[in-house]
């Protein structure tokens, strides 16, 4: 009865633990402010990332979220500025399983060190005209060793940034 207790009490911290640190997206923008008028962008900062062809993508999601919302992408002169930034930090962990070969008072309990990269991606809205911020993504999660599911996690976590975005009307 005391080893299933430990088992469900340790499955129950590692759940709390990974939810701790699970993909995390957020968005705020000016209440005062009438997206409407925008109808163009450019980019002014672009994301830097140890990734080669990461910034592309990045900068190609948020574009096409923008796009989509009747936006046209210009080389100068436009209603919006966008920014984006990429922080990365190495995460370290220790995780507890049972491998199942021993019985008795010794059940098995295996403690192995697991290290993986923990990212936030900030993205920036700025009106030309009066230079201020306007509108803010974020998005933080671990990041996939693997290129396939990295690609399609960063173009999810964008989505989801741009989900609420375009407010119809200011909000006073």
């Amino acid at each position: 009865m005391q080893v299933q207790q430990f088992f469900v009490t340790l499955g129950l911290v590692f759940l709390l633990a990974t939810g701790a640190r699970a993909d995390r997206v957020t968005s705020d923008y000016d209440h005062a402010i009438n997206f409407s008028n925008y109808k163009t962008f450019m980019w002014i900062q672009e994301p830097e990332s140890k990734e080669p062809l990461t910034k592309e993508r990045i900068m190609a999601s948020v574009s096409a979220e923008l796009t989509a919302r009747g936006m046209s992408q210009v080389n100068d002169g436009a209603d919006l500025a966008v920014g984006a930034n990429i922080a990365t930090e190495e995460e370290h962990t220790w995780e507890d399983y049972y491998d199942g070969t021993r019985w008795g008072w010794d059940p098995g309990l295996v403690t192995r060190p697991r290290t993986y990269e923990f990212g936030t991606l900030i993205v920036n809205l700025f009106d030309t005209g009066c230079r201020k911020l306007v509108w803010q993504g974020i998005s933080t999660d671990t990041i996939s060793h693997k290129p396939d599911k990295r690609i399609r996690e960063t173009e999810e976590q964008i989505e989801k940034m741009f989900r609420e975005f375009l407010p119809s009307k200011a909000e006073h």
